[in-house]
Formats: structure tokens, C-alpha cells, sequence
């Protein structure tokens, strides 16, 4: 298992031994003692899964009151996911990294709380599981529009629509999000 650091301050990459041949491969999704050495402390209270298919572009969500940190696997098909920095107070506000994340190299996400995520569905269908830190409360999820001109994601698939809900497509760009609204580090 490998362990790659990002420019901004929290995001993991953790790339796991895979173990392959002519019948699949078998890979070790998480262990308590491994994670903790790469400074993952935070117990995972809840699992999730999501399935989208292609073109569907979830996101920018976070939360506030009840933030969550979030362990995120590709179990079938490949996403390009986004994680943007709006923590009040980082030294990379409104900074943006994004990640390939694949059913055939099961690099892993680690993203902290007070980081804005989402994805984008590359493939025909994608099927994902995160572990998160804390509970979902549907009263605490906000947003951040996912095409602020301001951050300039570079997202793939410009040739095509993306498929958003209707609450991910009224979110306001960064700038507009008043400041208690945000996580602090």
C-alpha cells in the first residue's frame, strides 16, 4: 500500500496492493491499523454506495454542522473526482484537485472534513462506496455551483450535458456563500 500526499493540506491518495490473475483480483479495502498510520484517526460510522451512469455529475456538497470525512473506492466503471478547499481560513481557499478513480487500479480518497466533493461519471455506469465519519443529516448538506468560473474546474466531457439534479444545478459559486456557511479548519 502506497500513500500519496496532495497540495491541499488533508487529501490522500492511497493506492492499494492489488493482488490479480486469470480468476480477478482480491485487494484489502480497509484496514483500521493502516489507515491510522497515514493519519486517517477518524472512526467510519457510515458505508454508502453510489451507482451512476454516464455523465451524471454529483456535487459540490458538503457539510457544515456535521462534516464528514470520506473514504471513497471504485468498485465498477471510472469517475473524475473533485475535491475543492473551502475551509475559511487554508491557505488553498477555492484551490481544486482531481483524481481518476477507477475499477482497475482501486486507488482510494481520502478527503477531511471541510472540503467541497464531487464526481463526474467516465464510464458507462459507476458504482462506488465511501466510508464516512459521521452520520448523513439532510438538513446539513450545502453546495457549491459545480461550474464557478472562479475555482475553473477543468471537468472532462465538455462535449456532452452533464446530468446534474436540481438542487446541484442552483448552488451559488463560492464567492456568494457567506462565510458562516463555511467550514473552518
Amino acid at each position: 500500500m502506497k500513500i500519496i500526499s496532495n497540495k491541499l493540506l488533508g487529501i490522500i491518495i492511497i493506492k492499494p496492493r492489488v493482488f490479480a490473475d486469470t480468476r480477478g483480483c482480491f485487494f484489502e479495502s480497509f484496514q483500521l491499523e493502516h489507515y491510522r498510520e497515514f493519519g486517517i484517526d477518524k472512526p467510519f460510522i457510515q458505508d454508502n454506495i453510489s451507482h451512476s451512469k454516464y455523465g451524471v455529475l454529483r456535487g459540490l456538497h458538503y457539510q457544515l454542522k456535521h462534516p464528514q470525512g470520506k473514504l471513497i473506492t471504485v468498485i465498477r466503471g471510472e469517475i473524475f473526482d473533485v475535491v475543492v478547499d473551502i475551509r475559511k481560513e487554508s491557505p488553498t481557499f477555492g484551490k481544486w484537485s482531481a483524481f481518476i478513480l477507477n475499477d482497475k487500479s482501486y486507488w482510494q480518497l481520502y478527503i477531511p472534513p471541510g472540503f467541497a466533493h464531487g464526481f463526474c461519471v467516465l464510464s458507462e455506469f459507476a458504482d462506488f462506496c465511501y466510508k464516512c465519519t459521521d452520520y448523513y443529516h439532510p438538513g446539513d448538506e450545502f453546495g457549491v455551483i459545480w461550474n464557478d468560473p472562479n475555482i475553473a474546474i477543468d471537468w472532462p466531457k465538455s462535449d456532452i450535458d452533464m446530468i446534474l439534479s436540481e438542487k446541484d444545478k442552483d448552488y451559488k459559486v463560492l464567492s456568494e456563500i457567506p462565510a458562516e456557511l463555511l467550514p473552518s479548519m
